[in-house]
C-alpha cells in the first residue's frame, strides 16, 4: 500500500488526506499547529492517522507521495529535504486531478478570480447543469471528489496552489489580472509571481481555452514570451479586431466566439456595478459560451448575480450616506477599482499589514474621489506619507469600532464610506472576513 503523508490539516490538507484514504493509500497527516475540532473529526471519522503542534521527520520521510498545503512554502527545509530525497511534493489541486474525469474550468489571478469563479458557477447551476465550485473558494476540490460527483468543476486557484501543479489541465482557463501580490513567497520579485500564474495554461492544448485580460501589459507581455498551443481569447474594455475576442463596445459586452457562440449584453443590465465588474462579466458569459449555455441563460444569470462579500458590498444607508464594505482588497490593485467605482464623494478607510503598496499608483484617485481618510492599521506612515498632502483630513484609529465613528464623522448625506483596506488584515484582525464582518456589525449599529 502506498504512503501518502499530508503537510497541513486545514480545509485543502483534510480534503486531500480524505481522497487519498478513499482511493486506498495509506494516509497520515501532520500539522505543526493545532487542528480545529471539525478537521479532528472528520480525520477521525475516516480513520486516518494524523499529528498535531509538530512534525514527525522520521514517518514524513516514508512517504511515497507528499500533499502539502498552499500555505506552506517550497522554501521549508521539510520540503526542500524530502524532495531530494526523491519523494513527489505536490498541491492538494494536483493530487484532485489526478483522480478527476470531469470538466475543469479554472480561474486565477491577482483580483477578481473569486467573483469570476462564482460568476461562472452561477451561470452553470442556472443552466443546470452538473457542477460543483472548490478550490480557494467552497470546498475542497480533493474533498468534493471524495464523496460527491460532479461533470463540471469551477476551480479557483491561487499561484501557491498552482507551483504544486505537475500534469493539471483545465479544459478553460482564465486569467483575471496579474500585479504584485504575495512577492514575499517569491524572492520579492514579480517574474517569478507572474510565472507562477501563467502555470495554469502549462499543460493545455490546442481543444482548450484560455479567456485573459488583454487590458494588463503585464499579461500581454509575458504571452509574447511564450509559446502554447491553447485556444485564446482576449478581453479588454475597449474594441479588439481578433475572431475569438470578448470586449465593451457603446456599453455593450460583445463576445465573438466561433460556431454561433457569440454573444452580447448591456452593461447595464449586470447586478453588480463597476467596469472591473464588467470585464469579470465578459470572463464569465465566454466561458458559458464555450460551454454552450444559452445566451438568454447567461442574461438572467447576469442580472440575478449578487456578487461576492466583502468585495464591494454595500452594507446599509444611513443617514444617506452609503457604507461600503470592500474588506476584500488586500493589495493595491483591488482598491484601485474600488475607488475607481466610487461615484460620490468618499471616506477611505484604509490599512492594514503592508505587502510592499505603491500607494503613489492610486494617489489620481484620491485626488478625485476621498474627501477624507480614516487609517486603520498599526502602522499607517506609509499611507500619511503618501496622502497626507492630498487630503485635508487623515486620521488614524486601532479598532473597526474608531474607524467607522470617525468615518461617520466626516460623511455627509450623499457620501459614501469604503473600506477598502489595499493591505492584509493580520495585524488586527483574525482575516479578511473578520475584518468585513466587523465593519457590517458596527455600520449596522449605527
Amino acid at each position: 500500500m502506498k504512503k501518502l503523508v499530508v503537510l497541513g490539516g486545514g480545509e485543502s490538507g483534510v480534503g486531500a488526506a480524505i481522497l487519498g484514504q478513499v482511493k486506498g493509500y495509506d494516509v497520515f497527516l501532520s500539522d505543526r499547529n493545532q487542528l480545529k475540532n471539525k478537521y479532528k473529526n472528520l480525520l477521525q471519522e475516516y480513520d486516518i492517522s494524523f499529528e498535531e503542534g509538530q512534525h514527525n521527520k522520521e514517518r514524513i520521510s516514508e512517504a511515497d507521495l507528499i500533499v502539502k498545503s498552499p500555505g506552506i512554502p517550497d522554501s521549508v527545509a521539510l520540503i526542500k529535504d524530502s524532495i531530494k530525497a526523491g519523494i513527489e511534493v505536490i498541491s492538494e489541486i494536483e493530487f484532485g486531478f489526478r483522480y478527476c474525469d470531469a470538466k475543469i474550468i479554472a480561474i486565477t489571478g491577482s483580483n477578481g478570480k473569486t467573483t469570476v469563479t462564482k460568476m461562472v458557477y452561477h451561470i452553470l447551476k442556472s443552466a443546470g447543469l452538473s457542477v460543483a465550485m472548490a478550490g480557494n473558494v467552497g470546498d475542497s476540490f480533493a474533498m468534493h471528489l471524495a464523496t460527491q460527483k460532479a461533470d463540471n468543476y469551477v476551480l479557483e486557484i491561487s499561484s501557491f496552489q498552482l507551483d504544486g501543479c505537475v500534469t493539471f489541465k483545465p479544459h478553460i482557463s482564465i486569467l483575471t489580472s496579474i500585479t504584485p501580490d504575495h512577492l514575499d513567497r517569491y524572492e520579492d520579485s514579480f517574474e517569478l509571481y507572474r510565472a507562477s500564474k501563467f502555470r495554469i495554461l502549462k499543460n493545455q492544448t490546442s481543444e482548450d481555452f484560455f479567456i485573459y485580460n488583454k487590458d494588463e501589459k503585464s499579461i500581454t507581455e509575458y504571452l509574447n514570451q511564450i509559446n502554447v498551443p491553447v485556444q485564446m481569447i482576449p478581453f479588454s474594455r475597449t474594441h479588439l479586431q481578433q475572431d475569438l475576442s470578448a470586449f465593451i463596445e457603446n456599453n455593450k459586452i460583445q463576445i465573438n466566439l466561433p460556431l454561433d457562440k457569440s454573444f452580447s449584453m448591456s452593461v447595464d443590465n449586470l447586478n453588480v456595478k463597476g467596469a472591473h465588474n464588467a470585464q469579470n462579466a465578459m470572463a464569465a458569459s465566454a466561458a458559458a459560451r464555450l460551454l454552450k449555455i444559452r445566451k438568454q441563460t447567461i442574461r438572467e444569470s447576469m442580472e440575478s448575480f449578487k456578487g461576492v462579500e466583502h468585495r464591494l458590498e454595500d452594507v446599509r444607508k444611513f443617514e444617506n450616506v452609503s457604507y461600503i464594505n470592500d474588506s476584500k482588497a488586500t493589495n493595491i490593485n483591488a482598491t484601485f477599482y474600488a475607488l475607481d467605482s466610487m461615484t460620490k464623494p468618499t471616506v477611505w478607510i484604509v490599512g492594514g499589514v503592508d505587502k510592499g503598496n505603491a500607494y503613489k499608483d492610486l494617489l489620481n484617485l484620491v485626488n478625485h474621489k476621498v474627501k477624507a481618510i480614516v487609517c486603520l492599521g498599526l502602522d499607517n506612515s506609509k499611507i500619511i506619507e503618501a496622502f497626507g498632502k492630498s487630503v485635508d483630513d487623515v486620521i488614524e484609529t486601532d479598532s473597526m469600532e474608531e474607524a467607522v465613528l470617525a468615518a461617520q464623522h466626516f460623511a455627509v448625506t450623499g457620501d459614501a464610506v469604503l473600506l477598502s483596506p489595499a493591505c492584509a488584515s493580520f495585524d488586527l484582525f483574525e482575516n479578511y472576513e473578520d475584518r468585513g464582518n466587523q465593519f457590517k456589525k458596527v455600520v449596522n449599529n449605527l
